[in-house]
């Protein structure tokens, strides 16, 4: 695209952008839900969405996904299986707050498998179920409970359909479907989180335009990316961030270009349905927006963000992934070397003589490989935000140090102990956000507190992995 023309349609966008924050322009945002990832409990992944049939009827779409190796598998015969209970509730929220009981479904789902591989499968069990209910606002809540530990997972989330009153258009929430265009046989389906793996390459996003009247109407889709930090952590003992850098802002929400943009002119009245298809979306945070705009000047805004990370998100399968995190572990020479590789299978053989060669014995190496990529998914599951959670600060900390054995979370900031003396510097590890999560800012961005002090520490902490020391816990 024209580099001027780009600049045009961004200062546009800023303007659209400004004027449209006094008329309640984010709370039509949706942003998906995170993976909210608590270690011994099943992992939910929740979705749902209103939208009106081809009978003209209101339904909601609830969609979850539940994570196989986050559950507790029996044998069974020759294979092994695991015995879920799910409950889907949803009620009816109205203006006073008090919630009427719509439906109640629970049922029982048993997984069986033949390979014993399930219970490190990141794989997961998805389950949907439809309603049909009346135009209003909704909470949906789903349980899950492992039958074989009774460990439950919660998971809420809100749906509208809007009542169409007063011949004034309305438009419903945006679904978001993605599937592999690479697998055969692949269908859309909706997605369950703000992330969305690369793997899934084809995008589809569907909404409906409730048109009373026969009156025009014109209906603008614009694909925007924002502009945000997608580097690693700075090494502990660097300086901080400068306050200007992207790593300290995270995400620029008055800093995008627009990739793509649509315009439709809506004569006839009726439910129309708008679909919106992208393949092939680089890594990176966007957001679909849609503005129905009468011939009376009304105007209508519903928008949906979403965030393109690496293939098999929160997983790791490619070489090139499996290489990244490294980088923790190895001095600039050696990264840049092992990262200008260019074939997958050259590229994992130099990861796995990169192991050996440190550690030695090939046991011990495969156990400090399986830990160190463990952490890694632990933390893409949870500190994702604008990127992938192993480059977040806590990401980087979580995966050199493991789970704090305390913190303690304030306002603005937070503290990790990985000692009983809370005075140690070397043990206590800061942590503050330069802004808020709210509305307006949806992500935690908490940022390490660095000192050259901390040089020695992480030294040693690169040390006992490299080494395989560790496997043993140090006091």
């Amino acid at each position: 695209m024209n580099n001027t023309f780009t600049h045009i349609l961004t200062l546009t966008f800023a303007v659209l952008l400004t004027g449209a924050c006094s008329n309640n322009y984010y709370e039509n945002i949706d942003r998906g839900s995170g993976f909210q990832f608590e270690p011994g409990k099943p992992e939910l992944r929740l979705a749902a969405s209103g939208f009106i049939n081809e009978q003209n009827t209101p339904q909601i779409l609830v969609t979850g996904d539940v994570v196989y190796a986050s559950l507790i598998y029996k044998k069974r015969d020759e294979d092994i299986s695991a015995v879920i209970n799910i409950e889907v509730l949803v009620e009816r929220n109205s203006e006073s707050g008090k919630k009427t009981v719509v439906s109640n479904q629970q049922f029982t789902e048993t997984l069986i498998r033949n390979d014993r591989g399930a219970v490190f499968d990141q794989n997961v069990f998805r389950f949907e179920r439809q309603f049909d209910v009346e135009p209003q606002e909704y909470k949906v809540t789903v349980s899950i409970t492992d039958l074989a530990s009774g460990a439950n997972t919660t998971r809420e989330t809100t749906v509208e359909i809007p009542e169409v009153e007063d011949n004034t258009a309305e438009i419903t929430q945006i679904r978001t479907l993605a599937k592999s265009s690479t697998e055969e046989g692949s269908q859309f389906s909706q997605v369950t989180t703000y992330d969305i793996p690369s793997q899934l390459d084809s995008l589809q996003f569907v909404f409906q335009v409730l048109k009373p009247t026969s009156r025009p109407m014109e209906v603008e889709s614009r694909l925007i990316k924002f502009n945000s930090d997608s580097t690693a952590a700075w090494p502990m003992s660097y300086q901080n961030y400068p306050n200007s850098s992207i790593q300290y802002q995270g995400i620029e929400y008055d800093d995008f270009e627009v990739i793509q943009s649509s315009l439709r002119n809506l004569q006839v009245r009726g439910n129309i349905l708008i679909e919106n298809n992208f393949k092939g979306l680089q890594e990176g945070n966007y957001r679909l927006e849609v503005i129905a705009k009468s011939d009376r000047n009304e105007e209508i805004i519903r928008a949906r963000d979403f965030g393109i990370k690496s293939a098999f998100y929160p997983s790791l399968k490619k070489p090139k992934d499996l290489a990244a995190p490294l980088q923790y572990l190895m001095n600039d020479k050696e990264f840049e070397e092992l990262t200008s590789i260019s074939d997958p299978d050259s590229l994992k053989s130099a990861i796995d003589r990169f192991w050996l060669s440190n550690i030695g014995n090939s046991s011990t190496a495969k156990s400090v490989i399986s830990m160190f990529y463990e952490r890694v998914e632990e933390a893409n599951k949870q500190f994702s935000n604008f990127e992938e959670g192993w480059k977040t600060d806590p990401g980087m900390v979580y995966i050199l140090f493991g789970p704090p054995w305390d913190f303690v979370r304030y306002n603005d900031r937070m503290v990790w102990s990985y000692s009983y003396n809370l005075d140690d510097p070397e043990k206590n590890f800061v942590f503050r956000q330069p802004k808020m999560k709210n509305k307006f800012y949806p992500f935690y961005n908490f940022i390490l507190d660095r000192s050259i002090y901390l040089n020695s520490l992480e030294y040693k902490q690169k040390e006992r992995w490299l080494s395989g020391s560790i496997l043993t816990r140090q006091n």
